[in-house]
Formats: C-alpha cells, structure tokens, sequence
C-alpha cells in the first residue's frame, strides 16, 4: 500500500477517488474506441457486454465485502450497494422510488452521453451492454432481483436522464 494515502486529509482522499474514477472511465473509454476502430461498434458491443459479465460482479462482491452487505439482502443491499459503483463518483443519478421490493434508478447525467452530447455526436447505443451490467450486479447482490431497462439509449428518453433501471425482488 502506499504510505502516502495514509496521510492525505479526508478532502484528499476524496479528491483521489474521484479521479481514480475518471481514469477508470477513461480507460474504459478508450479501450472501446480502439477495439472500435479496429472492428467496428458491433464487435466492440460484443466484447464490451463480455468483459462487463465478469467486471460487473467483481465489483458488486468487492462491494458487498468492504461494505459488510450481506448476500440475498434484497433491495436494501442493492441500493446500498450502487452508491458504491466505481461510476457513483463521477456521474449524477438518483433512486426515485424505494420499497421493500422494488426500486428504480436513474441516471440523469451519464458522463459518457455528456461527452457525446458536448461533441455533437447521437447517444451511445449502451441499452444492450446496460442490460447484462446491471442485471448481473443486482443478482450478484441477490439473486431473487430481476431488473427491467425502462429506458437506455438508443432508446427515447427526456433531456432529464438518459437512463432508467427497475429492480424488483421476485419471493420464491
């Protein structure tokens, strides 16, 4: 570990977070846009939604252990568990409706659709990468959980968000 974490004020090490979570962004980012380059965006899609099948539930049992979130703790876990998503730093969303059974979350600003907006540039089409994403990390907080995409991009969506996600705990 480096010593120097150790001394850096509660500001610091906030500040660290968050551009260690704009570098991850970024070479997330940029990965896609050479596999892109070099394949084209259906291929670079494909293996996107390969690597989040295993990114997305490291993250979410990372998340679980650091946090003390116990398995099958239902939406209460998954909602503590998404303030923790190593994007929760850097991009605005909210949960808009909370029970016991079910919650839906909102992405109002996506830095990656911001970048694309500032450049002109459509929505990135992300709906199929999102679907296996979230998906994956709720049932690996607890598999009772199905999730809904009420809106993703290429999707219509209000200049508000650009994405919604329903989760929902299914008793067996």
């Amino acid at each position: 570990m480096n010593e120097e974490l150790y001394n850096l004020s509660k500001e610091e090490l906030v500040s660290y977070i968050v551009d260690l979570s704009k570098n991850w962004l970024a070479i997330d980012g940029t990965w896609f846009q050479a596999v892109e380059k070099e394949f084209g965006l259906e291929k670079a899609i494909e293996l996107d939604i390969e690597q989040w099948k295993r990114f997305t539930v490291i993250e979410a049992k990372r998340i679980m252990k650091s946090f003390d979130i116990p398995n099958n703790n239902g939406i209460k876990g998954l909602i503590k568990a998404l303030k923790y998503r190593v994007y929760a730093n850097i991009n605005e969303w909210e949960i808009v409706e909370i029970s016991d059974k079910r919650c839906v979350f909102r992405m109002n600003n996506c830095r990656v659709q911001y970048a694309r907006k500032q450049r002109n540039l459509p929505d990135f089409p992300c709906k199929p990468v999102g679907l296996v994403e979230y998906r994956l990390f709720a049932k690996t907080i607890d598999p009772r959980i199905e999730t809904t995409c009420i809106c993703c991009p290429p999707d219509d969506h209000p200049k508000e968000y650009h994405c919604v996600w329903e989760f929902h705990l299914k008793e067996e």
